[in-house]
């Protein structure tokens, strides 16, 4: 009963009669007196904020939103919240509170468009501080659509001038699968974000690099889509060294890591999983990414011997998402490696029946499993499963499913059966180098050791085979390797008469050797076949015995203006060797002297100094001559 004599079923009777009256006022005063009784009743907390809505009272109906998030949960009010955001005018809001809904239903399409409609209007008319920020919010959503809901958004014009924008430009392209064009947009966005930052004297490198992180990351994703895992890893590990604040940066990151590691470096992969645990990821990132992020915790669990751990998670994610075929396919992964393939079968059967939306994908992993049930099956078969047939159908079928381990183990039982039956005979043999050649194919070049001995055994000349057994001891016993070496022909015995000049210029060959070309020299004009070619020809000029030395021209007077004949100056003035003291002919550093001319010549000139101004002489241009210095 509730207060004042009112039941609880009485109200609620109310609240209907009242709803499709379209009397809201009436109706709120029934729901509150339904949670003056219970007031965490979801129906009765969401009814309150739809007469709320309906009333005009938007505040009041996201303040109750807000109020009880943990009890409502974020997917069963998110049109609500988003639409009382639209309505109080905070259309960024409305925006991030779609982008983030785990479902887009219709209702939250169509809200989309109209606050994107407002929002451009809003980008078109206002020219105030904010208005970059508003752009970039808006192409963030855009980007998320093209991600997470695979739209192809319109192109609203924004003009890339920052490096934000940029960012967000190429995530739509990733959305698209353009991962060429989004890697040039993020390049793009990394130069003008370091010409952005680096004009900010109180920004270090190590601040600029941080900035950087979430551009390095995005390129990182796109390396890994292109399957460059080697080049993806070195750059997330870059960036996880750089201990970003952004923790759902730091989450993502981590995650992929973890993607890229699968099976292998598990002890890595456990110390990044701490960084998806970090407090305040589940406010950063998308329900998407969440909910992969949970995923591969799961399958982590299995890759990590955690059998119960898996099954834990596995459960929990399919009770949080009931119609997601990858809690049971993991579940099921986990039940195949511990070999129970027929239940795994019908957990399979059980969930295609429960989602028929998610059949053809169920329906293609029983199919796997009944595969490895049939090699269950042809091998309880006695009289055939030691067959030559038999046995080449299984590992071939072992094969397939990549389960080498199994394939072997059939080779394996099926010599030592022929041990026993037919030691030493031609199907014996050929099923030990059968053995030997999967192992060694399939790199267990240990393994193969006992088969090639076997081999080498029966057949001491057969070389190959003995090739084989000391390239597999090489990596167990290089002694042992050292000793078999020794039963290895000489090289000469080991050439067996090949023509390597017809073996390389065969057809197929990957390297074939082509012959010189015949080179014709090229004969000066005036070559008289009929003379003898000069001996010394080949030799340097200066180095031929008859050689001479260069002709010096006689070194003509200058003429001067005086007497006709006669030189301005007399032969003494001209002989260096009778002067006081000669200059140098080039200067010795921080020497002044020049020529007697008061020319400075060329090579001996110092540049004036700075700020100085020094007259240049005059010179008379030369007729056809070079330009000065």
């Amino acid at each position: 009963m509730a207060s004042g004599g009112f039941s609880v079923a009485a109200l609620w009777t109310e609240v209907n009669r009242f709803g499709q009256n379209g009397d809201y006022t009436r109706a709120l005063k029934s729901v509150n007196k339904i949670l003056q009784e219970c007031k965490d009743d979801v129906t009765a907390l969401q009814c309150k904020v739809v007469c709320l809505i309906q009333s005009g009272s938007f505040k009041e109906a996201l303040n109750v939103i807000n109020t009880h998030t943990k009890v409502l949960g974020s997917d069963v009010i998110t049109f609500e919240k988003a639409y009382c955001e639209y309505r109080l005018n905070r259309v960024e809001s409305a925006l991030k509170t779609i982008e983030n809904a785990s479902e887009q239903t219709d209702k939250l399409k169509e809200l989309y468009g109209q606050c994107q409609a407002v929002y451009r209007d809003l980008i078109r008319n206002s020219q105030d501080e904010y208005e970059e920020e508003r752009k970039t919010n808006l192409a963030a959503v855009m980007a998320a659509l093209s991600t997470w809901d695979k739209a192809s958004p319109e192109d609203l014009g924004l003009t890339e001038t920052t490096y934000e924008l940029c960012y967000n430009a190429a995530c739509t392209l990733i959305g698209q699968g353009q991962l060429g064009e989004a890697m040039k947009k993020l390049r793009k966005a990394e130069e003008l974000c370091r010409l952005s930052l680096s004009e900010d004297s109180d920004m270090t490198e190590e601040d600029i690099d941080l900035e950087l992180a979430v551009i390095h990351s995005q390129m990182a994703y796109i390396m890994q889509l292109e399957g460059r895992t080697e080049e993806a890893l070195q750059l997330y590990n870059q960036v996880i060294k750089l201990k970003p604040t952004d923790v759902g940066l730091l989450a993502v990151t981590a995650n992929n890591i973890i993607t890229i590691n699968k099976d292998q470096n598990v002890f890595d992969s456990k110390k990044k999983v701490k960084l998806t645990n970090a407090e305040g990821v589940e406010h950063k990132l998308t329900k998407k990414q969440l909910q992969s992020i949970e995923f591969n915790k799961a399958l982590l669990a299995m890759y990590t011997n955690q059998a119960d751990q898996c099954r834990k998670l596995s459960s929990s994610l399919q009770t949080q998402n009931p119609g997601h075929p990858r809690p049971v396919l993991i579940q099921v992964a986990q039940l195949c490696k511990e070999k129970q393939h027929s239940k795994a079968i019908e957990l399979l059967q059980y969930f295609s029946e429960q989602h028929p939306e998610s059949a053809s994908e169920i329906k293609l992993t029983m199919a796997q499993l009944y595969l490895i049930q049939a090699c269950d099956i042809l091998r309880s078969i006695e009289e055939f499963k030691h067959k030559p047939g038999m046995v080449s159908a299984l590992v071939t079928m072992y094969s397939h499913e990549e389960d080498i381990d199994s394939a072997i183990d059939v080779l394996t039982q099926a010599i030592q059966h022929n041990q026993v039956e037919e030691p030493g005979s031609s199907a014996h043999l050929s099923l030990v180098r059968e053995a030997a050649d999967f192992k060694l194919k399939y790199g267990r070049k240990k393994d193969a050791i006992s088969d090639l001995e076997q081999l080498w055994t029966q057949n001491p000349k057969d070389i190959h085979t003995l090739a084989q057994l000391i390239s597999a001891y090489s990596l167990v016993d290089q002694e042992k390797a050292k000793a078999l070496s020794k039963h290895l022909p000489s090289p000469d015995k080991m050439s067996f008469n090949i023509d390597v000049d017809e073996l390389e210029n065969s057809h197929g060959a990957t390297y074939v050797r082509k012959k010189a070309a015949k080179v014709v020299g090229k004969l000066p004009k005036n070559y008289d076949p009929k003379a003898t070619p000069d001996p010394e020809r080949w030799l340097p000029m200066r180095e031929r015995s008859y050689y001479r030395g260069r002709k010096k021209g006689k070194k003509k007077e200058q003429v001067g203006k005086g007497t006709q004949g006669t030189t301005s100056g007399s032969s003494a003035d001209l002989d260096a060797s009778k002067t006081a003291s000669s200059p140098p002919t080039s200067p010795r550093p921080g020497s002044t002297t020049t020529a007697s001319s008061g020319v400075v010549p060329p090579r001996q000139q110092k540049p004036a100094a700075p700020g100085a101004t020094r007259k240049k002489p005059q010179q008379k241009k030369k007729k056809g001559g070079k330009g000065s210095w």
